[in-house]
């Protein structure tokens, strides 16, 4: 960790630094300061001719841009084994006068316009015209991303580095030397557990060497086994020992009562703790009214629009455009914007009509393309199809229009992939069922929607920001805690319904009465609760259950029919499956897997819901650099 960076002139001028301590700015503060003794001593005395200058328990390094007149200088506790100084300190003086060269050339120019002017001009006057808080205000968003890359690619090559040694210790054999023998010191106080102890680990040093040794001598094999025989007993046949058992972990002294379980089970809102916490906490500050959604004209409430960090990014482009100055001076390739795939196609110009012959090789060389870019099979093969499919029969002439005809193919081809088969409106779907017109004798069902996927993708999390959702617009929420495997499963959902019951609702100040938990425990039928959840929400007047199940890999298949039969017993308005987009195409894997058996297993299962799948995913981790990286 740095305790100070600054970047000065040679004549004194501090242009921008930064204190990461509070020692060490009270410390950069004063003249006696690290890198006043480093100027002091080391650059104008000349009293060292390494390239570290060391001070109070300060390492301090520097390097200088000659041209400009500038000293980089990096403090740091001399403790510290930091292996990126060097590195960090090119990369400053690299970016940082690649973008703010040409203010500090005019800064430069007059400098040396005063000096010249006048003999003694007080470094203070030079500089009280010149804003440099100003002039580089993006500098330490920049420099945030250098340092935290670099600390990052050496915390990466640390843990490489490391490899754990294990260091065999063999036992010596006991030695005759009654100095070897346990002693307790007299002033220390030893009850009976421990010489017991001390009698055990005696005997168990005894038993080793009559194991190591064998028969040494006459009467040595009883005493060295330390088996205990009979009187006049010629047997040689070692005791077996006793295997040792897991002992029972313990809460202190005794195992914990289930009034001491129920205490330590913060998952339930215990009486009196509501109204406690109500008035103890700021709910306003615990959430971030930035990232809530807004309401339409008619009241519908819109999740907000994801914005991929600006910020994050604008520091990124600044240090991509300084680093990527050299190949500015290069030409603009003529494959445009399509980039290697426009050289793909640059081959087709001319006057022609495309044939099928004409477009295969181009449209292989595309599949691979994609391919590479870890794009599916399946999706790369429909892709080309449905570029083919455009262009085949077309007359193309130079290669802006070869280059407009494949943008507008490709475009067509991934709008055919994405566009779904049926309605993607949910809270359409929702109301249709609930305003939809029913015999007086029955009852109205509610809408139920199951989330299912593999272990650990976020399920439940997924679960609970759709309840939320659905809360905001109005509709009450019933959550079956279907998961009876995972150890915490149910008291995660609780704690889930007792924030999301504190958040309010259209000017209310809490949900209470909007979302409930319907919970039977572990070990118990899924499918059995779902069921029972539904005849409660139906009962008790709830618009949407959300059914919570256990995380299951896509080839398992007991676990898959159990899932199956959930489905095909309770037959949900939806079936959600919830993945994670750092898989790849892993996830294409699991989705497809299970569509398919939850289509064979539910019609072989019997019920009213017989042959479901798969009717959308949600994806979830998703890196905002995965959406950048285009093709």
């Amino acid at each position: 960790m740095l305790d100070h960076c600054s970047i000065s002139h040679k004549g004194g001028i501090v242009l921008w630094s930064r204190s990461f301590t509070p020692a060490a700015a009270q410390a950069a503060a004063s003249s006696s300061s690290p890198v006043n003794s480093l100027i002091r001593e080391a650059l104008i005395e000349g009293r060292t001719a390494e390239d570290k200058y060391e001070k109070d328990g300060y390492a301090v390094k520097w390097s200088f841009v000659n041209d400009l007149e500038l000293i980089f200088v990096v403090a740091y506790q001399r403790i510290l084994q930091l292996t990126y100084i060097d590195e960090l300190l090119a990369t400053l003086k690299n970016i940082f006068v690649k973008l703010f060269e040409p203010f500090l050339a005019t800064f430069l120019a007059s400098l040396h316009a005063a000096t010249s002017g006048s003999a003694i001009i007080a470094s203070g006057q030079s500089a009280a015209s010149w804003n440099f808080a100003k002039a580089f205000e993006n500098w330490d968003a920049v420099f945030d991303r250098i340092l935290h890359g670099l600390e990052s690619k050496a915390a990466q090559d640390r843990k490489a580095r490391y490899k754990p040694v294990q260091i065999s210790i063999e036992p010596s054999p006991p030695s005759d030397d009654m100095s070897t023998i346990p002693s307790q010191s007299a002033e220390t106080t030893v009850d009976e557990e421990q010489i017991a102890r001390n009698v055990q680990a005696l005997k168990n040093r005894l038993r080793g060497k009559g194991a190591r040794g064998g028969r040494r001598g006459p009467g040595r094999s009883d005493i060295g086994s330390g088996r205990e025989s009979l009187p006049g007993s010629d047997s040689d046949t070692p005791v077996k020992r006793k295997t040792k058992t897991k002992t029972q972990r313990k809460w202190g002294e005794q195992a914990p009562t289930e009034s001491d379980m129920a205490s330590l089970d913060f998952s339930y809102e215990k009486p009196g703790d509501a109204d406690a916490n109500r008035g103890s906490l700021d709910l306003n500050a615990l959430v971030d009214r930035d990232s809530l959604g807004t309401r339409t004209q008619n009241g519908m409430y819109e999740v907000k629009d994801w914005e991929f960090g600006l910020k994050d990014s604008a520091a990124d482009d600044m240090i991509s455009k300084a680093l990527m100055s050299s190949q500015t001076s290069k030409p603009t390739s003529s494959s445009g914007s399509l980039g290697a795939l426009g050289s793909l196609f640059a081959r087709l110009t001319g006057s022609k009509v495309l044939t099928e012959d004409d477009l295969k090789p181009v449209l292989e060389g595309m599949k691979q393309h994609l391919m590479k870019k870890n794009v599916a099979k399946e999706i790369a093969d429909k892709v080309c199809e449905g570029v083919g499919e455009s262009l085949v029969g077309k007359k193309v002439g130079g290669f802006q229009t070869i280059n407009a005809a494949v943008r507008l193919a490709l475009s067509n081809s991934l709008t055919r992939i994405l566009t779904p088969k049926t309605s993607t409106d949910l809270l359409l779907s929702i109301r249709t069922k609930l305003s939809a017109p029913l015999p007086s004798s029955q009852q109205r069902m509610p809408y139920s929607i199951t989330f299912v996927g593999v272990n650990g993708v976020g399920k439940s999390t997924n679960l609970s920001k759709v309840c939320f959702w659905l809360i905001q617009n109005g509709l009450r929420v019933l959550i079956a805690a279907c998961d009876t495997f995972r150890s915490g499963a149910v008291e995660q959902l609780r704690v889930h319904v007792r924030n999301l019951s504190m958040l309010g609702v259209n000017g209310a100040t809490d949900s209470k009465g909007r979302v409930e938990l319907y919970e039977r425990g572990y070990g118990k039928d899924a499918a059995g609760i779902a069921k029972e959840a539904i005849a409660y929400a139906r009962d008790h007047d709830f618009d949407v259950v959300l059914i919570d199940t256990a995380g299951r890999m896509q080839d398992n298949e007991p676990l898959m029919r159990a899932l199956a039969k959930l489905v095909a017993t309770n037959n949900p308005d939806k079936i959600i499956f919830v993945g994670e987009a750092l898989v790849g195409n892993e996830a294409v894997d699991q989705l497809t897997k299970f569509d398919r058996a939850l289509r064979d297993f539910s019609a072989a299962s019997g019920g009213v819901g017989k042959q479901r799948g798969i009717d959308g995913d949600v994806i979830c981790q998703v890196c905002a650099k995965l959406f950048t990286r285009f093709i």
